[in-house]
Formats: structure tokens, sequence, C-alpha cells
């Protein structure tokens, strides 16, 4: 017997009061039947007129967006891009509320999973709730820092212009500027040209060196643009779909600069989008692990080499470095980026995989920064077991970080201290460092 369909509330309006912020960007309401709403666009105690963009009866949630503020919050400003609001960009979540009171509403995200998942509070994570802004981004309310230094371009397929997605979305937004895109990515001018036949164009505009990239994906089938673009780029690149790269011209990668040294970055490959971020995690690391001459350290999900650079100039030669990643091209820019270092060695391939095959037993410090999903129980599982002093666990996610944390005090580590950054303002993201060391000291 096939099961009654539903019908779907998308479209519906509820006068609801708005109740603490969720992980996501959006805060959590209840409509009068008691039907939990994840309410866009809105902020904790006010009054909204909601809409639901997703759901259906007998849902466990639905999606909605304020679309009338009946009552305001005192933290509530006019959204100052033109492009945000209701069904429209989703690149931003906050762009309504003051930069002071995102940088609360991250740290009560932090606080509310850190309970959940690690069952922590702020103090026995050694945290006092702040969010920190990056160096230049405490701007008044009403401004937006331009910080986003690689911006990713969907492309509408029947105009040709350039803009972002809208939230939850394939829909293209098609904009003529970016608020929150760094000045070297705007100078390019990617927004105010067509682009025929481009599925998506990435802008990068390099930190510490005058590199620009761009990188085209056509759409199968098509040709080429002619491009012309409003400032030089140090290589322009056409992705095939079958994975096949064309240079046009110029060098395959970009120059990044952190903690005193240049990072090489191939293929738009990851490297923070803050221009501050670099120094702000590495700066955070280094105080938290503090790396002694001759002591050995693994940096896993590694990258370009950014901590692994940073660990190895503070070890000295009498120290080693093993960096773990999975990227191929990720490990060719870390070993030429880490070459003049001749204890530090990069392997290639999942840390799941490749840290029980090193035959590594013991070692004195580790960073990792996982992608959003975090390491999860296995691998933190097997890192309690190496007796480290200190673990500085690098984290774009909080509730992936809270997860992790919970593993590894199972393995007998805590939490020494915790610090949490705004370097992605207008949006929900925020980045956490924590730093742990085994409950009971070793001799």
């Amino acid at each position: 017997m096939q099961a009654e369909p539903k019908n779907s509330l998308v479209g519906e309006e509820y006068e609801v009061e708005v109740g603490p912020v969720a992980h996501g960007g959006h805060c959590v309401a209840r409509t009068a039947e008691g039907q939990v709403l994840f309410v866009r666009h809105a902020l904790p105690g006010e009054k909204v007129v909601a809409r639901v963009t997703e759901g259906e009866e007998g849902a466990r949630f639905l999606r909605a967006d304020a679309v009338t503020i009946l009552d305001p919050s005192k933290d509530r400003v006019e959204a100052p891009c033109p492009f945000a609001g209701p069904g429209r960009c989703g690149g931003c979540d906050w762009q309504h509320a003051k930069p002071g009171a995102q940088r609360r509403l991250k740290g009560e995200v932090i606080a509310e999973q850190l309970k959940r998942l690690a069952g922590l509070t702020p103090e026995e994570a050694g945290w006092d709730g702040t969010v920190m802004p990056a160096e230049g981004d405490k701007l008044p309310a009403g401004e937006v820092p331009a910080w986003r230094t690689r911006v990713q371009y969907a492309v509408d397929p029947d105009s040709g212009r350039a803009g972002l997605r809208r939230h939850r979305s394939h829909e293209v937004e098609p904009v003529d500027h970016c608020m929150i895109a760094a000045p070297g990515v705007t100078e390019l001018g990617i927004e105010r040209r067509d682009w025929p036949g481009m599925a998506s164009v990435e802008a990068i505009a390099a930190t510490g060196s005058q590199d620009r990239q761009v990188i085209l994906t056509p759409r199968p089938g098509a040709r080429l643009p002619l491009v012309e673009l409003d400032k030089p780029v140090s290589v322009l690149r056409v992705e095939e779909k079958d994975g096949g790269v064309h240079r046009v011209h110029g060098r395959p990668f970009v120059r990044e600069r952190a903690d005193g040294r240049t990072y090489r970055v191939g293929n738009g490959g990851f490297w923070q989008v803050h221009p501050k971020a670099a120094d702000a995690l590495v700066t955070a690391v280094m105080q938290g692990l503090f790396p002694r001459k001759g002591e050995t350290a693994l940096d896993l999900y590694c990258g370009v080499g950014l901590f692994a650079g940073a660990i190895a100039d503070r070890v000295g030669d009498e120290g080693a470095v093993l960096g773990i990643e999975s990227g191929k091209r990720a490990v060719e820019d870390a070993r030429h980026n880490l070459a003049s270092f001749d204890r530090v060695r990069i392997e290639q391939g999942k840390v799941e995989s490749v840290l029980p095959r090193t035959g590594i037993t013991e070692v004195d410090v580790i960073v990792l920064d996982p992608p959003r999903a975090g390491a999860g129980k296995q691998t933190v599982r097997h890192l309690a077991g190496l007796g480290a002093r200190r673990i500085a666990y690098v984290a774009c996610d909080p509730a992936a970080l809270a997860r992790d944390l919970g593993y590894f005090r199972e393995g007998g580590y805590k939490v020494r201290m915790l610090r949490a950054f705004d370097l992605f303002p207008m949006t929900h993201h925020v980045e956490c460092v924590a730093i742990l060391e085994p409950v009971a000291k070793r001799s």
C-alpha cells in the first residue's frame, strides 16, 4: 500500500516569536501548533511573519524566511547588500545583524554545540565565550568588510551573467558587486561582463602577492569566450568536464604569504579565504603547542604545508615533522613549499589510512585541520594513543569540533584552551582552535 502524499506547506505564513540561534545561519521558532521552524533573516527575540520555503505536513521541522519584521531586535540593521534577503543570494546569513551581534550569535552556537555534543561548558573548554574579529574587520554597523579572497561565481545559463547561488538552491542570483569580495577579486570585473557557455568562474586574489587567478568551468560543448578582464591575472585556466585543464596563459599557481613564508597554492587549491586568517591561525596554533627544539610533530590534513612549515621553523634541524594530505596537487605544493626542511616529510593519502601505516607510536605535538565533517572517532582514537603533550585542533565547523572533542575526552585528553575567530563576517561560519593536553601528564 502506498503512503498518502503529504501536503506541501511551502508558501504558508506564520506569525511567530523567534527563539535562539541555531547552527547554520537561522533561528528556531515554533508555530501555534508547535511545529518547529528554522527561520532565516530573523534574530532572537523578534516577532516576525515567517514564510515556509521547505517542508510538508508532518515533517520534523520546516524551513522558512522572515518576510515581515513585526517587532525588530535592537541588533537589527538594514542589510547593506542589495542582494541579501529572502529568496535572494545565499552567500551571507547575517547581513541584517550588527557586527557585534553576529559574533555573539556565533559564540552562542559554539557554546550550544560544546554542551550538546561534548558535554563541555565554555569554562571547561578554557574559553571566555568571545568570538574575536579579524584585524581590520572592526567596522561600524551597516558597513561590510571586503575579506573574501576566493569567490566562485555561478553563471546563469540563460543570461550568461555571473552571480551567486540562492540559499539551498541551484538558481543563480546575478550580482553586479559582491560586498564581501576582497578588492583584488572585485578589481577583476567578473560581475561586469557576460560569460556565455560557462558554468562557473572562480576568482582568486592571493594574500601577500599580486597574483590573481581566474578559473573557468565551461558547460559541455561550450567554446571559450574572448576573455577581457579589468585587471591582469597571473593565470587563466579552463577546467574541462573530464578533469583535464587547459591553461590559457601564466603559471598554474598563486603565491600566498603567512608566518613570514611564501606558499605555492596550485589549481585553485585550499587556502584560508580571509587575508588575515592564515597568520591568525598559525599564531593561535603555535602559542598553544609551543613547539620545542628537537620535537617530533604531525600535521594532519596538512594542505600545502602551512602548519608544517611553522612547526618545522620552531623544532629546528633536530626535530621532525610528518604531514599527511589526500590531495595530490596539494602534496606536490607542500613538498615544494617545505623543500628547504630536511626533516619534513609529506605523505599522500587519507589520514585514517596513511597514519596507521607510518608505524609511528609516539609523537610530541599534533596539529589537525580536518574538513568540515571532522576527523571522526577512529582517527581521534589513534591520535589519543600517540601520547602527544599537546594537540591543536583547527575547526571550521563547531558541531564537528564538539563531536571530536568528546572522542578525545574518551581517549584521555582535555581541552586546555579554545579560541574562536570571526574569519567569515556576514556568514554563519566561524573558525576555532582548540588546544588539548592529556588528563594525566606524561613523565
